[in-house]
Formats: structure tokens, sequence, C-alpha cells
């Protein structure tokens, strides 16, 4: 028999990832001399800063040249942040912070650091003043790691977590969105805490996996003593398409999941379900939206000992190919009648919600084996909406009661939070509207 485990993830009609429309803007001064020795003089882009004071930000969405070969910066400012319609890069960092001090104003100062860091990192520049030249006393403004490397597409995206918004810490208790809810306990969830919630997250996405980690190191050091890292994952080998037309990545099952993602380019389909409106009680959220991150863990030995019927049978594709049942290519049109009750595309399909639809920004990761020997593995799955009560949850609902692959997934971290919208400019910080 196989090992149980519960509530599937991967909502392989709903949710996508493509380039976002954001305007880039001037950063807060050029580059100082050591950020562009960091460079190694190899001549990147040192074009561009002489003419214009930064490296060149490249939009994504119809270059001739596609970014993820160039290396290019993904423009930081804009009315959405970057890193949830931006087309998917290769590696992922994601870290989820608790606020250690208990001073508004420090937090305060902090997200400004934060941003300011951010804007330099994104562009390809060293931190402040760099890794090294400074004084010998004292510790380089910039850890080092990824001098000489490209920008590689790198996007930080900050998102406030429930328990920010607590009584009695920040005074934000009235500014706590309605749909930032405290996600319910799904059957067979086994949610571990250390690796749940979280004051704030950063999710850092680049194509260099060094360029990832280091800005997440970076923003770590820059808020030492005012917040603490609560946990950490890293992942690679994205599971979203990234354009309409691209071949849908596979997951560690070796399926393409999440086909029907929605386009970066389709401006109509991110308004009416993932930015929030400027309609909502939370005005401070206009442009922004809400994420949900779930730790799936899959059981790979078990799934490896299933014969190909079967798990086609729990998916509702095959597995060459990626094609529906009964059809011939990935993006067909499903006919979600042909398939098994209990198949994963016919209970995810947005026609099986009430047009329920998410984006998604998944990762798969694998972290060693457990005490018996087995694969740590599986997706971090990420999901950008409007409103969790009317997409995730209800989905997420459906799946855990019903779908087949809960026999060999489990859930087992999770977290929701509250993604503000942009930095329009250099004078605007993360979360300015929430503290105004």
């Amino acid at each position: 028999m196989s090992e149980k485990a519960q509530n599937t993830a991967g909502t392989d009609a709903v949710g996508a990832d493509t380039t976002e429309g954001a305007v880039s803007g001037t950063r807060d001064r050029a580059p100082s001399r050591r950020a562009l020795l960091g460079w190694g003089g190899a001549g990147l882009a040192l074009g561009a800063v002489a003419a214009g004071g930064a490296v060149a930000a490249v939009r994504t969405e119809s270059d001739a040249v596609p970014a993820a070969d160039s290396g290019a910066a993904v423009p930081f400012h804009g009315v959405h942040q970057a890193g949830i319609a931006t087309a998917v890069q290769d590696r992922l960092h994601f870290a989820a912070f608790d606020v250690t001090t208990k001073d508004r104003a420090e937090l305060i100062a902090l997200l400004k650091e934060w941003t300011r860091a951010a804007e330099r990192m994104t562009a390809g520049h060293a931190v402040g003043d760099g890794a090294y030249g400074g004084l010998a006393e004292a510790p380089p403004d910039d850890t080092g790691e990824a001098l000489g490397l490209k920008p590689s597409r790198l996007t930080l995206t900050i998102g406030f977590g429930p328990s920010l918004f607590a009584k009695g810490r920040f005074g934000l208790e009235d500014r706590r969105p309605e749909a930032l809810v405290d996600l319910p306990k799904f059957p067979g969830d086994n949610l571990d805490a250390a690796r749940s919630g979280g004051d704030l997250c950063i999710q850092a996405c680049a194509d260099d996996p060094q360029v990832a980690v280091h800005a997440i190191r970076n923003l770590a050091r820059i808020g030492m003593g005012r917040t603490a890292i609560r946990w950490s994952q890293l992942g690679f080998g994205k599971t979203s398409s990234t354009t309409p037309d691209a071949q849908t990545p596979r997951n560690m099952m070796g399926f393409k999941d999440g086909t029907r993602n929605i386009s970066g380019t389709d401006t109509a389909a991110l308004d009416k379900h993932v930015w929030v409106g400027e309609k909502d009680k939370a005005g401070w959220m206009t442009g922004g939206s809400y994420l949900v991150a779930r730790r799936i863990r899959m059981h790979i030995e078990t799934w490896d000992r299933t014969g190909l019927q079967e798990q086609e049978d729990v998916f509702g594709r095959d597995k060459g190919e990626g094609a529906p049942v009964g059809k011939a290519k990935e993006r067909d049109e499903p006919f979600l009648k042909a398939m098994l009750p209990t198949a994963h595309v016919r209970l995810a399909h947005p026609d099986s919600n009430d047009g329920a639809t998410i984006l998604r920004r998944g990762y798969s990761f694998t972290d060693g084996t457990d005490g018996l020997g087995r694969l740590d593995a599986g997706l971090f799955f990420l999901a950008y909406q409007r409103d969790v009560r009317k997409a995730f949850i209800p989905l997420q609902r459906r799946l855990a009661a019903h779908d087949a692959l809960n026999e060999y997934i489990q859930h087992v971290g999770s977290a929701h939070f509250a993604v503000p919208p942009g930095v329009r400019d250099k004078d605007d910080w993360w979360g300015r509207a929430l503290f105004s």
C-alpha cells in the first residue's frame, strides 16, 4: 500500500507567471567606485552607467534576447512589486522573519533600509559602499559573494504576516486587511510551527542561486537586532510556465502541473484575480496582492514505485506530453468528465471551483534526507491572489477532501502574507502606505 499523505498543492488550472509591467525608476545615487569595481572590469553595463548612472533595467515581456540569457536587471520601481507577475526566474530563496524590535520607529527605519538595499541589489550593485575598500576595523556594507555576477533578473518581494498586526505591537491592529485571515487547518495538514508563519517575508528570485542567496543574506544582516529569520526555503526548477506558449516545467513527480497560469501580459486577468483594487477597505493594499506559501513534501519513494497508469490517472494528464486525458497537447482544453473524479486537474480547474483562479510561482526543493533515509523533497508552493477567502481556501478545501494526489504528498509548512503595492520612486519605501 502507498504511504498515506494528505492535501494537495499544485493547482493545475490556476495561476501564472510572466512579466510585470513595472516602470524603471532612478536609484538613490550612482554606484560607488567600489561597487563598479565589483564587476571585475568586465565592462558589464558600464556604458549604461556612464550614460545614465545605473545598470540598464530590461523589460522582459517582448525582448529579442530573453532576459534569462542576458542576465539583465528587472525594474524595481513600479505600481506593483516585481516578482509577482514577472517572468519566473530559475532559482528561489524565500525567508520569513520575526520582528524582534518592539519600537515602531525602528521597524520603519528597517523597511526604509531594506528598500534602499533592494534597489541596489536588483540593479546589480553592491549594498552601500560595497564589500571592500572601507575601514579595516568595520564590517563592509556588502557581504561580497555576488561581486562580479550579473543582476540575473533578481526580484525582491516583501510581505506582511498577520502577526505583525497583533494588538500592542506596532499600532497596526486597525490596519489589518480583512483578507489577511489566519489560514484554517485543512484535512491532512501536518504543519511544523518552525516552518510556518512570520511577521515579514522576502521572496528573492533570480536566475543565479548565488545572487538570490546574497540578497537574503544581506537583508538579514541589515535587520540584525531588529529581525531574525524564522525559517527559509531554497528552491530550484520553477514549476510554472513563464509565458502562455512556453513549455511547462515538470515537478519532482515528473509531471507538468499548472499549465493554465495567468499571463503577466493579461492585465484584465491580473486585475480580476491578483491585484487588490481601489475599492478595497484596506486602501494601503491597492495594487498589492495576497501570498500563500506552502511547503509540500512529496513521498518520492512511494511515488516512484507507483505504476505509470496510476500516476497519469492521479494527475489527469499523460506523463510524456502533459496533455489532459484524451487530448494531444498540454494546453489543449481539458475534458474534465473524461478524467477520474479524483484527478488533480479536474478538481483544480476553475470550472470546478466557481472560477477561482490564482497566480502560481512554485519551485521544487530537495533538503537532504530524513532520519529514515527518505528524500526530503517536494514543492514550495507560492500563490498570489486578490483574496484567499475566494481563491486558495475554497480550492484547497476541495483538493484536501478529494484529490488522489493526497496519498503522495503532505503539507508541512504554511504562511499567509499581505504583499503591498510597489515602490513608486526613490522617495518611496516598502510598506509606506501602511504606516502613513
